[in-house]
């Protein structure tokens, strides 16, 4: 048998997946060499010790990595720390408004869960690097190069918003579905944003919902996420655990992880209740799921703008459109159908409110409803007693309607 050299197996590994660099560089096996150590390395400095590994049923790993050593620690302002204790939630905060527990991720339902001192961690493998267009960029959303309400980036919404005033939070619930993404290089996510900063070079935003991203983690599954920039998605933030930020306090939810049960076309729906604000005293932002259970918190001092408010709130969709072929994308926001086919058909938002600031939770105000591309995805929005505020949302991307 004849033996190929270590760089030219690692060239046949890496160049089918390593997207952009692959398709625009020829390696040679010495490049090839260092550009995989470099995976290595920062896979490992993601990955820390666990005490305990649980295996889900979909193929993740979630590790069961002590608090205090988590990747947020090893940010040169938290060093030697250890996660706050909980704060003071907000005036009108009812948890039982809610049915959202800490066992809706696929990887719970073996009935495993991490020992207390730990945070529940999906490992990062190899490939999942191997996906992006660079490690650098591995685990971060692209620059922004326009303004958040415009589909010239290529991404497309769908989303209520209020703004011109100060908030200090925000909260609603939105149900889970798994739409198609038709392109490794799109997604379809549902979210809240709390922004402050213009859309330039200053945007802070802190982001919080679930997605179907195929480049991020390898398959079509709807996943719980988290997202943070304090400078436009350029140099600073990431997804979920992937950089040094968020501070997870929680060991029965791994950020990242698949959902599980999801809506379903005319059937049973599950929605998931987020909450998100500022703590009076300490001036950290919050994640609350459900019936009260913490998630965890970003430090304030990630952030310029967003250390002292948030000047929009919004909720809604978002996807992104590679435009193959010269065409809209097929990609499907929500449950892939229009707003206009309703409570068991179409994707949701409702119950949303804000926190002002007096650390009260209270009805968004002069809420306003936006949708780029309303051919493709559209959005209807409405107020009733049992749900307040609320819209439908989403669509099918391409169709006879959308091209």
């Amino acid at each position: 048998m004849t033996l190929l050299p270590l760089g030219v197996l690692l060239l046949a590994a890496i160049s089918p997946v390593f997207s952009e660099t692959a398709a625009n560089h020829t390696f040679r096996p010495g490049e090839q060499l260092r550009m995989y150590r470099r995976i290595r390395a920062h896979v490992k400095r993601l990955n820390k010790p666990p005490v305990k590994t649980i295996q889900s049923p979909d193929g993740d790993l979630i590790d069961c990595v002590l608090s205090h050593l988590q990747p947020a620690f090893d940010h040169p302002r938290l060093k030697g720390s250890k996660p706050l204790d909980p704060p003071e939630r907000p005036r009108g905060h009812n948890p039982a408004d809610t049915i959202t527990d800490d066992s809706f991720q696929l990887w719970r339902t073996s009935g495993e869960s991490c020992p207390d001192g730990t945070v529940a961690i999906k490992r990062t493998k190899e490939e999942d690097v191997l996906r992006a267009s660079s490690v650098k960029r591995f685990g971060r959303k692209p620059a922004v190069r326009t303004r958040h309400d415009s589909e010239s980036s290529g991404h497309e919404h769908a989303v209520g918003y209020v703004v011109g005033d100060q908030y200090y939070g925000a909260k609603a619930s939105l149900n889970v579905w798994a739409p198609k993404v038709s392109s490794p290089d799109e997604f379809s996510l549902s979210q809240i944003w709390l922004i402050s900063g213009t859309f330039g070079t200053d945007l802070n935003t802190i982001e919080a919902g679930w997605q179907v991203s195929p480049q991020l983690y390898g398959d079509a599954s709807p996943r719980f996420f988290t997202y943070w920039t304090g400078d436009a998605y350029q140099a600073t933030g990431c997804y979920n655990l992937l950089c040094s930020g968020f501070i997870q306090t929680n060991n029965m939810i791994a950020i990242g992880a698949a959902i599980s049960p999801l809506s379903a076309y005319g059937g049973s729906q599950y929605d998931l209740s987020l909450l998100v604000w500022k703590d009076p005293n300490h001036g950290n932002w919050w994640l609350e799921l459900g019936s009260g259970v913490l998630i965890g918190y970003w430090p304030s001092f990630l952030f310029t703008h967003l250390s002292e408010h948030a000047s929009m709130v919004q909720f809604g969709g978002e996807v992104v459109n590679t435009q193959p072929l010269g065409l809209h994308t097929a990609t499907e926001m929500g449950s892939g159908h229009f707003a206009g086919e309703g409570f068991g058909k179409a994707s949701y938002f409702r119950s949303l409110q804000v926190v002002d600031w007096d650390n009260s939770l209270i009805p968004v105000p002069n809420l306003r409803v936006l949708a780029d591309h309303p051919s493709c995805y559209d959005i209807h929005g409405g107020i009733n007693r049992v749900w307040g505020n609320y819209f439908y949302y989403g669509g099918p991307g391409r169709s006879h309607r959308c091209s």
